[in-house]
């Protein structure tokens, strides 16, 4: 960042070319395109435009590419307007969010800006680059300026603390922070430069240089003397920086500790003095560095720079030579470390170092290299450390001044105090290294706190008293690395310490700035934000911080890095601002949330850390060195500069050898503090590197806090060191980091916008043109009536004194509203000026068109004149003539008497004439009048049309409207119809929850019934085993006795039941044949149920496999339905952009409509034109008559009137002229109209094709939704009943439970008394005819129990076949299969074990005794299977709160998502808002059409007054034309006069002649008048032919117009005739797509209200959906309270089992006694009438006990008398089931085969699992989740059925009946609704051809119409026809009646030849002289034949000749 000394401009560097922000085109962009910031991967932000809104998301379009995107709307970002382009302070922007702040900084930087300022930060961005900024010109340019007169600069941060200083006399600090490379040490010098140049005390004196240094420092800008404590300030930093700084990867010259630079000022300002403290110096890096990184520069600069005799005596090496410089010599590029060697040394010399100080230092870094050259190896028989080669520690001890040997030992074997003794403890080579290393960190710690301590000792001035200093913080920023150590939590916390100071500075000085405006305003201390971080960290306790507990832990020797962790943890766990590891496998032990997020700490080492142990005998050896230097690092005072924290990296070892702390910890007192304040400490006491850098920490931001400070927050645009290049992501991390974004964050908190009220007021007046009055007005006034007239929002302004303050984004909306307006504005006024010079163009015109017609008319006459000879010499003889005056006056006085007559004449002819025309006149006023009446009604027609078509255009509005409506109803109703259906679902999962936790509590009180029965079973026993042997003699009698009683009644209750057995009561030996055979078949049996056993066990084992195949088939539904859910997303999606189509669509059909009625506007007014043109050809072709007429008139007229005709025929050109120009021009416009028409109807077709197609789309989409709507209603009809099953089910299966809680005391008593009776028959054949009988009775009950199987079999069967029906699971069924095979096996094993025991009754009581004993060795077995149980229940207790928790919430969710649609339909509630203000604005904008439609109106009335106008114009030519025709007639008679007067003096003359006789005097005179005569004569004979030559031209001119006329005519009667035929084709056209659109909004209207009729059907359907769930809701409850009973019930039962259990073990115990005592009576029979004794003492005791436990037993039975009271319509039912199982007993035979049927069923089972389950994979996925808990609740009731086995078939037949009529009722209601929606659908079709029925009627009758129009000019064209038919006709009478007269001429000829001819024969008979007579008479005749002929027609001519050749051939015969 350093300057550059070339010519480069350094304001381009500096300043902003404003002309670039100010563009115009830029503003008007952003207001266009509504720019916004979006998220991008590679920019960070992205600038895009909003294209559209859908929801929560915004379809974009990127400004760079022009490629669209999706993007949500939280991760939208407002851009600002152009205005704060490249603003120099961000705070000032309006829209404060990370992507304008990154666009701001990544603009300056790619414009060479690299500071800018935020608040009170002034950010840097390193450029990696030399800019030409930092100039003794530039400072002189920042010197004595204010901060917001300049732009951002580091001089700018220094010259505001300098004159604060100065001004206010208080304390300034400029803190400079950022990461390693960003520029912080830069900045850090050139704020000491200006310092140093502006407060320099050496004054005018440039050629003082002291005697210390050879040269003046120089500066990168030039050469600039200061003085001498000035130079020595800017010489400490290459000192510094050469101890300090190394190379690391992302800075060549990085600073590895903080420094904060103290520069002293007096009173004047001038510099006294300074100080330096340093802090966190990474001494680490001086024994190890990283790959491609360097330690100090100064090992290397030693080492590269040093000369030989130096070498020789620092004893230096080749790079490498040292352990310690960990990867050799790496060079920095553009620098050389001989030459920085030697500016080190140089300055040193100019910091007065002595040259045997320099030394000392060099050997000192010499030292620290030899130290890692030290090598240690172990030793072969031991773990101890030896060094063979102690070359490298000679030279150590050569250059610290130290015995070899002393340091061997103290290093190998330190002496340690043990007691009040010293021990030699060896030291291993783990051990070694480690102390060798903390040696050579602590030696060179101690080295540069010297070289600080001696910088600080130059700098001192103690003789000038400082008055106020500027204290400069070069400090490491914060830092999140991907694990943090001890080093990153002391620099976060130091910057949690500098943020809290700039949060509370910045907004300290924001509310002082709202106090002096007078702001209503809170105080808020935004640096209590970090406070519990802070304390995190810092606090001592209650409870400790993490600094505290890192102490504490040190002071335990067994203490770790674990015990540390696990202490922190234990103690802020629970801190908002402390995390524990998300995961077991997270590397980091603990987390802290900082301000810039969120940072891992790994807490390896941190005891060793914070300890720094040294070892005590090398610090005592040093100590007591040789050399005066070392001893003086040593030495305790030396210690005065205080150490803040160390970067250390040691390797952990298992037995350090640390003897005790040494280094800071026996600091004994400190001459001199950091911060000059004195602290001392007790010698000797232990103090940690942590609690050293809290309190160092402590008081630097207690000074801070005593300064103003100043924030340099210095960033790094990338890692590769590239100028121009800025990684977005990286400064954003940076900027959060630095606290740039929390400052912003708190910017938003209060008002960061302000503006001066003269600025506001000039700048935003625009928007509130009204709101101020004219005159002076108050700023604050003059903005409160703005800020009024705007409405803003109260919470959003404030106005203060000289301010208005603003929140974030409210400047930006004004810019909005400003840029609208301008453009508005210019818009307008571009309008105008167009107008106004368009107006003056054609005035020019207008002028010209004139000045041009005169010319033409002067040109003309001077062409005329010019060659006449009579005109040249009247020219020139004028001139000459003056003696022939008075006659000339004479004539004059003549000629003007000759005027007034003709005048006079003139004047009454003109009466005459204007008379005449007042008439005409008159005769056109009343035709226009006709005209404009004709015209009205027109007008009047066409504004009927125009109101038909605006009812129209509501109607069709009103309809849009309703569409709009009923689509925004279908969505909500959709909607509602998702949210009812996700809250069912819910429902179901809630009641299948409490299915499972009732069915857990049903297990568990049937697991509590089994362990009762256990217990009554082990007390029987007992009992029996007691009683035994015993009993058996004494108590025979009685037990024959009942026994038989006992029989006789079963005897009698077996003839009752069972009918085949009769025979058996009489015949007791058939009957033991009988029971031998059956005992046979037990045996078959008992072996085929074994071998069915094992084919159970493999199905088992198959049905397992099935059971985890279907748990994967499940899971895969489940990722299917998650699918489908996904899809229903998109689909919703869809959904909603097809409804953003669809508002499109209609937008477009009302524009549509609104192009329609302008296209029959503009043809209205096109016809209108046409009538107007025809008016006019009409009113020219008359004009055209009269010329004809008047040219007809005036032919003969003399040459005055054929010039009045050219004269006339230059008009008719003109107005021909004008013809042509108009036609052309009207040919264009209709040439125009019918491109637009053309265009228009193309158009009109692609939006009605789009429309017609959206509305396929639209009808496909609402389709599916019906079709989903009608599936839910399914599916939610389904899950209600299924519900309601599973109601009933549950009631069921309660009562079944209470049922056998009944039973189990009946069983148990029953029980009792078999086991009595088996123990009375014993001795007697029918007590075992007895047993057998019991026998036969149990397997009775198998055979039932296997009947129950099948029928359980086919109930599978049944529940298969439902299951492929309605998708059930099959793991229900493989659970009820397994539960009925171990009830088989367990029946099977009860049978035979019952089988043996009679067989061992019989044979011997010594069997039975051994039997007994292995019961109770079973019975302790099932007690411990029954602990087991127990704790498999209390596992599924806890599993059923579990469940209850989720299902809680679940419901929390559902309310969740019940808030969130609650939102949505808010939202589209504003959507329709502004919808409607959508369709308002159209409504205006129709108004606005109106408007201009009536404009265009008052323009065409104007033409036609213009037209008017021409029309009065060319009357007006025509009157002068008649009145020059009327001079020109006067002309004529007057030069018929002039010749009459010629004639008379000619007569005079000759009268005259002969008259007088003196001729000679009268000559002169008469030749003088004949020479005067003759001129006249010959001027009339040119001017005669002149007018005759133009006479012909005029008629040769008037045929070609005529032609012309004839031809225009003929032309424009075929255009208008074409274009009236296009015109009606186009309005056919329109008319009926008008009608298609008024169809399809009649189906639009009719769907809607079948869409309302739906929607208020699913209405009522959700409203008793809602009641059904209420009322499920309320069984849930009673649910959850019948669940608590049975928890107390089951409570009861626990207390009872234990009960039971110690009775138990009571009764083992005494049962072992009796073994030993039945033994002992085999011996001594005296001690088994003892043990008798003693057993009866027993059996009394265990007959309390079980009489007490039935008396528990039965009072909780009465407890539970309410369930069984409620459950007592069951009870019938398992009468009738037991009544039936008695029935059934009879059935033993059929065992066999059906056991086999059963084996065949279990098989086919396992094939149709198979088959079922590749069915299962091919369902359907949307009814996934309904299946699955169908099944679960299959399984459940199978398992259930397998419980009480089959005594509740009529119950689950029942529940199956339901189901099935239920499916058969769903099924009706499908079938239903799928009629109902074909007959809607029939109905539409009919609809719709009803519909186009109509549509072709009307078109229909438009044919009609047209038929009828056409068929009237037919009838007209007939009418024409008939009556030229009827003139014809009398035509053709008055020709008859010629012929018939010339018919009757010729009928008296022919009679008068009939005559000749018969006279002829009679002469023929006579026989005379024929011939000649007959050729005479034949000849005459012929004559008259053809005079006849004349006359005649062409038919009686035929006629004639015919019956004369018919006389002649008769003549001839």
């Amino acid at each position: 960042m350093s300057q550059r000394s070339g010519q480069e401009d350094p304001e381009r560097y500096l300043f902003v070319d404003r002309a670039v922000v100010y563009n115009p085109t830029a503003q008007a962009d952003w207001t266009a395109k509504r720019l916004v910031w979006i998220p991008s991967e590679r920019h960070g932000f992205e600038a895009a435009s909003v294209r559209e809104e859908r929801g929560d998301e915004v379809v974009v379009e990127l400004a760079e590419n022009g490629k669209k995107a999706v993007v949500n709307k939280d991760d939208i970002q407002k851009m600002n307007p152009p205005k704060f382009s490249k603003v120099e302070d961000m705070a000032e922007l309006t829209c404060l969010n990370e992507a304008s702040v990154l666009h701001n900084l990544k603009d300056r930087y790619y414009s060479g800006l690299i500071y800018t300022y935020s608040g009170l930060f002034c950010v840097v961005i390193n450029p990696y680059k030399n800019l030409p900024i930092y100039s003794e010109n530039i400072i002189e340019m920042y010197r004595g300026k204010k901060r917001h007169e300049m732009p951002p600069h580091i001089y700018a941060i220094s010259e505001s603390a300098y004159r604060c200083m100065l001004q206010d006399r208080e304390d300034q600090s400029i803190l400079c922070t950022g990461e390693s490379g960003a520029g912080k040490t830069e900045n850090t010098k050139k704020v000491i430069q200006y310092l140093a140049h502006v407060a320099s005390s050496h004054k005018g004196r440039k050629d003082h240089v002291p005697p210390e240094s050879p040269k003046p420092a120089k500066l990168q800008s030039g050469t600039l003397f200061y003085g001498e404590l000035e130079r020595q300030l800017l010489q400490a930093n290459p000192i510094l920086e050469s101890f300090g700084n190394a190379k690391t990867v992302k800075n060549d010259n990085s600073s590895r500790f903080g420094k904060f630079i103290r520069i002293n000022f007096d009173v004047t300002g001038y510099i006294v003095g300074a100080n330096i403290e340093t802090y966190l110096l990474e001494k680490s890096r001086a024994i190890r560095q990283a790959k491609d990184e360097r330690t100090f520069h100064i090992f290397y600069q030693l080492v590269a720079g040093a000369g030989e005799h130096l070498k020789s005596d620092l004893l230096l090496e080749g790079f490498n030579n040292y352990r310690f410089l960990s990867n050799g010599n790496i060079p920095i590029p553009g620098q050389q470390d001989k030459d920085n060697f030697h500016e080190t040394m140089e300055a040193m010399h100019i910091m007065s170092f002595a040259h045997e100080e320099i030394l000392a230092m060099l050997k000192v870094v010499s030292s620290v290299l030899q130290f890692g050259n030290i090598v240690f190896k172990k030793e072969r028989n031991s773990d101890q450390a030896s060094m063979p080669d102690n070359t490298a520690a000679q030279k150590l001890c050569h250059l610290l001044g130290m015995n070899v040997m002393e340091f061997t030992r103290a290093i190998l074997s330190p002496r340690i105090k043990v007691g009040r003794d010293y021990v030699q403890k060896a030291q291993t080579k783990e051990q070694a290294d480690f102390a060798v290393e903390a040696l050579a960190k602590a030696t060179y710690e101690r080295l540069f706190r010297w070289l600080v301590h001696r910088i600080n000792k130059a700098l001192d001035r103690t003789k000038r008293q400082g008055a106020s200093f500027i204290g400069i913080l070069d400090i490491a920023g914060f830092e999140i690395f991907q694990l943090n150590s001890f080093e990153q939590l002391c620099i976060n916390y130091t910057n949690e310490k500098l943020q809290q100071l700039f949060n509370h500075t910045m907004f300290v000085l924001e509310q002082e700035e709202y106090q002096r405006e007078g702001i209503e305003w809170s105080f808020i201390d935004f640096g209590l934000d970090l406070q519990p971080c802070i304390d995190l960290i810092e606090r001592p306790a209650n409870p400790p911080g993490v600094l505290a507990l890192l102490d504490e832990e040190c002071w335990f020797p067994k203490a770790t890095d674990k015990t540390f962790v696990d202490k922190l943890i234990q103690e802020q766990g629970t801190h908002t601002k402390f995390q524990r590891p998300r995961q077991l496998k997270d590397k980091a032990d603990f987390c802290i949330i900082h301000y810039a997020g969120r940072v891992d700490y790994k807490a390896d080492e941190w005891l060793m850390k914070n300890m720094d142990p040294l070892n005590d005998n090398v610090a005592t050896l040093l100590h007591q060195s040789t050399d005066k230097f070392v001893a003086e690092l040593w030495k305790d005072e030396i210690q005065t500069i205080q150490r803040a924290s160390f970067y250390d990296n040691i390797t952990s070892l298992d037995e350090p050898a640390v003897d005790r702390i040494v280094g800071l910890d026996q600091v004994a007192g400190m001459n001199e503090t950091a911060f000059g304040a004195t602290y001392k400490t007790k010698k000797g006491m232990f103090r940690t590197v942590g609690q050293l850098y809290k309190e160092s920490l402590t008081k630097l931001m207690a000074t801070l806090r005593n300064t103003n400070p100043n924030f340099v927050r210095c960033i790094i645009p990338n890692h590769e060191k590239r100028a121009g290049k800025l990684e977005p992501h990286l400064v954003l991390d940076q900027l959060r980091c630095n606290g740039v974004l929390e400052g912003i964050r708190i910017c938003r908190q209060g008002f960061p916008n302000r503006i001066v009220f003269q600025e506001f007021r000039q700048r935003y007046e625009i928007l509130t043109p009204n709101a101020i009055p004219k005159g002076f007005m108050d700023g604050k006034q003059a903005c409160e009536r703005m800020i009024q007239a705007l409405e803003l929002d109260p919470n959003l302004f404030r106005i203060g004194q000289s301010k208005i303050f603003f929140r974030a984004g409210v400047l930006a909306h004004l810019e909005e509203e400003r840029d609208l307006k301008i453009t508005d504005i210019i818009i307008y006024f571009q309008s105008v000026c167009r107008g106004y010079l368009a107006r003056k163009a054609f005035a020019k015109k207008q002028q010209q068109l004139s000045a041009l017609k005169v010319l033409q008319r002067n040109c003309a006459a001077y062409l005329k004149l010019r060659h006449w000879q009579w005109w040249r010499l009247f020219t020139k003889v004028k001139p000459l003539l003056q003696v022939t005056r008075q006659e000339e006056e004479l004539q004059a006085k003549d000629e003007e008497l000759i005027k007034v007559k003709e005048r006079q004449l003139k004047v009454e002819n003109e009466l005459v004439d204007m008379e005449r025309k007042h008439q005409q006149l008159l005769e056109e006023k009343n035709i226009l009048a006709e005209q404009l009446h004709a015209e009205t009604e027109l007008f009047a027609e066409a504004e009927e049309m125009r109101v038909r078509l605006l009812s129209r255009k509501q109607e069709l509005e009103e309809i849009l409207h309703d569409l709009e409506s009923r689509v925004e109803e279908e969505e909500e109703r959709n909607q509602s119809l998702q949210n009812e259906k996700k809250k069912m679902q819910s429902h179901i999962q809630d009641l299948e929850e409490q299915l499972d936790e009732e069915e857990a509590a049903r297990q568990k009180l049937q697991l509590d019934k089994v362990t009762a029965e256990a217990k009554i079973k082990k007390m029987e026993e007992d009992i029996l085993l007691l009683e035994d042997q015993n009993s058996k003699f004494l108590k025979e009698k009685k037990l024959l006795e009942d026994r038989i009683n006992e029989m006789t009644s079963q005897l009698a209750e077996e003839e009752e039941k069972a009918k085949n057995l009769g025979k058996v009561k009489n015949k007791q030996e058939v009957m033991m044949v009988d029971l031998e055979e059956r005992l046979k078949k037990e045996e078959k049996t008992r072996q085929e149920l074994e071998k069915a056993k094992r084919k159970l066990e493999a199905e088992t084992t198959d049905l397992q496999d099935q059971i985890v195949e279907l748990q994967a088939q499940i899971e895969e539904l489940k990722a299917q339905l998650a699918k489908k859910e996904e899809e229903l997303q998109a689909a919703l999606v869809r959904s909603d952009e097809e409804a953003l189509q669809k508002n499109n669509a209609l937008k477009q059909v009302r524009e549509l409509q609104a192009q329609l009625a302008e296209l029959q506007e503009d043809l209205e007014s096109e016809k209108m034109c046409r009538n107007k043109a025809e008016k006019l050809k009409r009113d020219l072709s008359e004009e055209l008559e009269a010329l004809k007429t008047e040219l007809e008139d005036t032919l003969d007229t003399t040459a005055a009137q054929q010039e009045l005709r050219t004269k006339r025929e230059q008009e008719v050109a003109e107005l021909k002229k004008a013809i042509d120009e108009e036609s052309k021009n009207h040919e264009a416009q209709i040439q125009d109209m019918r491109q637009r028409h053309a265009t228009v109807l193309e158009e009109l077709s692609e939006q009605l094709e789009q429309a017609k197609r959206f509305k396929a789309n639209l009808e496909k989409s609402k389709q599916s939704l019906e079709n989903d709507n009608r599936e839910l209603t399914c599916e939610v009809n389904g899950l209600q009943l299924a519900r309601t099953d599973s109601e009933h089910k549950r009631k069921k299966l309660e009562a079944q439970l209470q049922e056998f809680m009944s039973r189990a005391t009946e069983v148990e008593r029953v029980k009792g008394e078999l086991a009595e009776r088996s123990n009375k028959l014993q001795t007697e054949l029918d007590n075992v005819s007895a047993l057998l009988e019991e026998a036969e009775k149990k397997s009775v009950k198998l055979a039932k129990e296997v009947d129950n199987l099948n029928s359980k079999l086919q109930d599978s069967e049944d529940l298969r076949q439902e299951e492929t029906r309605q998708k059930l699971n099959l793991s229900g069924q493989i659970r009820q299969l397994e539960v009925d095979k171990n009830t088989l096996l367990e029946q099977q094993e009860e049978d035979e074990e019952a089988r043996r025991n009679l067989e061992k009754q019989l044979q011997s009581v010594q069997a039975q005794l051994f039997e007994t004993k292995k019961k109770l060795d079973e019975d302790v077995g099932a007690m411990e299977g029954m602990e087991e149980v127990k704790k498999k229940l209390q596992k599924d207790l806890e599993l059923a709160h579990q469940h209850l928790e989720e299902k809680t919430i679940s419901l929390d969710k559902m309310e969740k998502t019940k808030n969130r649609l609650q939102q949505e339909l808010d939202d589209q509630v504003v959507d329709l808002d502004h919808q409607r203000q959508i369709v308002s604005n159209l409504e205006k904008k129709q108004k606005k059409f109106d408007q201009m439609l009536a404009e265009e109106k008052t323009i065409s009335a104007r033409y036609a007054e213009e037209r008017d106008r021409a029309e009065a114009e060319a009357r007006e030519k025509e009157t002068k034309a008649l009145s020059m025709a009327r001079a020109l007639e006067e002309a004529l008679e007057a030069k018929e006069e002039l010749e009459r007067f010629n004639k008379q003096l000619r007569a005079e003359m000759e009268d005259l002649i002969s008259s007088k006789d003196d001729v000679g005097k009268n000559v002169h005179d008469l030749e003088k008048s004949k020479r005067t005569l003759e001129q006249q004569v010959e001027e009339m004979r040119t001017q005669l032919e002149e007018l005759e030559d133009e006479l012909q031209a005029t008629e040769d001119a008037k045929l070609r117009l005529e032609v012309n006329m004839q031809a225009m005519k003929a032309q424009f009667d075929r255009d208008a005739q074409a274009k009236d035929e296009q015109g009606e084709e186009k309005k056919r056209a329109l008319v009926k797509q008008v009608r298609e659109m008024e169809t399809e909004l009649e189906d639009e209207r009719k769907q809607r209200t079948l869409a309302v009729a739906a929607k208020k059907k699913l209405e009522m359907d959700l409203n008793e959906l809602e009641g059904q769930i209420e009322a499920a809701n309320k069984g849930r409850e009673e649910a959850l309270k019948q669940l608590k009973k049975l928890q107390a019930q089951m409570k009861d039962y626990q207390r009872e089992l234990e009960e039971a259990r110690a009775s138990r073990d009571e009764i083992f115990t005494q049962s072992k006694e009796n073994e030993k005592k039945l033994k002992s009576l085999e011996a001594e029979i005296l001690q088994l009438q003892e043990d008798q004794a003693a057993a009866e003492r027993a059996r009394r005791h265990a007959e309390q006990e079980r009489d007490e436990l039935a008396d528990e037993i039965s009072n909780s039975a009465s407890g539970k008398s309410s369930l069984l009271e409620e459950k007592r319509r069951l009870e019938a039912r398992i009468a009738q089931l037991e009544e039936e199982l008695e029935e059934e007993q009879g059935n033993m035979e059929m065992l066999n085969d059906r056991f086999r049927k059963s084996t065949m069923q279990v098989e086919t089972l396992n094939t149709e699992l198979a088959a079922e389950r590749n069915t299962a994979q091919k369902s359907e996925n949307a009814r996934q989740q309904m299946e699955r808990q169908n099944k679960e609740l299959k399984a459940k009731l199978a398992e259930l059925e397998g419980a009480v086995k089959s005594k509740f078939k009529a119950t689950i037949t029942a529940l199956e009946t339901k189901i099935l009529q239920m499916e058969e009722q769903l099924e009706q209601e499908t079938k239903e609704k799928a009629a109902a929606n074909k007959t809607v659908r029939r109905t539409e079709k009919k609809l719709k051809e009803v519909m186009m029925q109509v549509d072709d009627e009307r078109r229909h009758a438009d044919q009609y119409k047209e038929q009828m129009e056409k068929a009237n000019s037919r009838l007209k064209q007939l009418k024409r026809q008939l009556e030229e038919a009827e003139e014809e006709a009398t035509r053709a009478n008055a020709s008859r009646r010629k012929l018939q007269r010339e018919l009757d001429d010729s009928s008296e000829a022919n009679e008068g030849l009939t005559r000749e001819i018969t006279s002829l024969k009679n002469r023929l008979r006579r026989g005379g002289p024929v011939s000649s007579f007959s050729s005479s008479r034949s000849g005459r005749r012929n004559l008259n034949l053809d005079g006849a002929s004349v006359d005649m027609s062409d038919d009686d001519a035929d006629s004639r000749s015919g019956d004369f050749n018919e006389t002649q051939t008769s003549n001839a015969e």
